[in-house]
């Protein structure tokens, strides 16, 4: 890590890292905090509501996307940005395949929007409109507040989760000034 850093500070490329090991969370990797205490003490902490998207890959039927409140910026040089998915999500697989995806940001007046794409097994594109991302293909939302279109550049494990880190290809924002929708103590602000 240290040789990696000194190259980074040298302005030299930085090789990634290997990918590590898909594995379970081991018993005595767990810590002694009760799950529900847990979400309840995190929840005091607002986070934003986000909708990542991607384009359908090759041989499915339609484009991918789930409401994402773990989304962060990561990189300004190179631009990386980076959200959270549980390791059982059923569209973070085809996400995977696309090999992009994009970010929506979502406005205050858009929790029902939120919802639909937290639902598990329904057409979460049904009704909704969208236009692809510059860049991507991806599905960039009408009406969200901003979008950022990737490319994948790294997967990492972090317990229950995989930690997704995404190129910053293209990227975009209204002039509106509606707030962003907020997610708090397990209700939207």
């Amino acid at each position: 890590m240290a040789a990696a850093a000194v190259r980074y500070l040298r302005a030299e490329p930085v090789e990634a890292l290997p990918r590590p090991e898909l594995r379970c969370v081991r018993d005595d990797e767990r810590a002694p905090v009760d799950q529900a205490e847990f979400r309840r003490v995190l929840g005091a902490f607002a986070s934003g509501v986000t909708v990542v998207t991607a384009p359908a890959a090759e041989g499915e039927q339609g484009p991918a996307g789930f409401a994402c409140q773990s989304f962060s910026s990561l990189s300004l040089d190179p631009p990386l940005v980076a959200f959270m998915v549980g390791r059982t999500s059923t569209t973070w697989p085809r996400i995977a395949r696309a090999g992009v995806f994009c970010v929506n940001v979502l406005g205050a007046g858009q929790a029902a929007l939120c919802r639909a794409f937290a639902a598990r097994g329904a057409d979460k594109f049904a009704g909704v409109p969208h236009t692809p991302a510059p860049v991507s293909g991806a599905p960039r939302l009408t009406g969200a507040l901003a979008w950022i279109d990737c490319t994948i550049h790294a997967v990492h494990t972090g317990g229950d989760h995989l930690i997704v880190v995404g190129r910053v290809d293209a990227l975009g924002a209204t002039d509106d000034d509606e707030p962003p929708l907020l997610f708090h103590k397990g209700r939207f602000l």
